[in-house]
């Protein structure tokens, strides 16, 4: 995959840094966030240890950091197998901390992750899991969502409820809509699917949707996708939107006079239903 370079100005030097994108196991993607220049990487959400060995040793880079989003194995597989090769510590989910292998650092809302120059927030975005987090760089206005917001879709509710989900979804919701959103799966066809079926007479979204079947048929990932696109056409980051509010009681999907928080669960329990993957 092709990597996406950002410069950040620091004082009287331009740092550069990369995200690669590594597809691993069916449909998970693996990101690689490096600084070139000093030879450091950080892996977020390693499904395979020894594919990100392999990756790091081909670019040359030493890996200072393991970032886990929440404990699902096909996140968190290669944590060991990566700190017995580099030694790298583990930071997650201070809520998942014993069902995570080999952390060393569990964080939660406001705290901050240091990587290079770089200064990343943890995010609290529970509703996937009771303990979710994800990981926000301002710097290089990319945020690490793991299972909470994919394009036109968010993650299923295994541990959490509806109203955990929506609190998350509008906390990213609120950042710049030029951050890149960095999902931890390839679930671009059937999100394109549902939101068509939800929102059949939106052109725009039409539009949109076109845009990401062009990208997967050329054999490109959908993702990042820009949080801006999201917050227009992603079914469910508009549940608080009057007009869809319309479109969903039309559909018999949701009334019109729900609280946002009861519309989304009702629009997440009819993906539930329609979908394949179940994410």
């Amino acid at each position: 995959m092709n990597p996406t370079f950002f410069d950040v100005n620091e004082s009287s030097r331009t740092m550069s840094f990369t995200i690669e994108i590594l597809p691993a196991l069916s449909n998970n993607y693996t990101f690689l966030l490096s600084d070139p220049d000093l030879g450091l990487a950080t892996v977020i959400d390693p499904s395979d240890g020894p594919q990100v060995a392999t990756a790091l040793k081909k670019r040359d880079l030493y890996l200072a950091l393991i970032l886990n989003t929440h404990h699902h194995p096909d996140h968190t597989g290669g944590n060991e197998f990566l700190q017995q090769e580099f030694g790298a510590p583990v930071i997650g989910p201070l809520e998942e901390k014993n069902l995570i292998p080999g952390i060393s650092r569990g964080v939660t809302r406001n705290d901050i992750i240091t990587f290079s120059t770089l200064r990343g927030q943890v995010l609290p975005t529970h509703g996937h899991t009771d303990g979710h987090i994800s990981f926000y760089f301002p710097q290089i206005k990319a945020l690490f969502s793991g299972d909470v917001l994919f394009p036109l879709g968010c993650g299923r509710l295994i541990e959490g409820n509806s109203a955990q989900m929506w609190e998350s979804l509008i906390l990213i919701r609120n950042l710049p809509d030029d951050t890149l959103i960095y999902a931890s799966h390839e679930l671009a066809e059937e999100n394109v699917s549902f939101a068509l079926s939800v929102d059949k007479k939106n052109f725009e979204l039409q539009k949109r949707a076109a845009t990401l079947l062009a990208q997967r048929k050329a054999g490109k990932p959908s993702v990042p996708m820009i949080l801006g696109d999201e917050k227009r056409f992603n079914p469910f980051l508009r549940p608080d939107n009057a007009d869809f509010r319309k479109v969903l009681a039309t559909a018999g999907i949701a009334p019109e006079d729900a609280d946002p928080a009861a519309v989304f669960g009702l629009l997440r329990s009819a993906k539930d239903h329609f979908g394949q993957n179940g994410l």
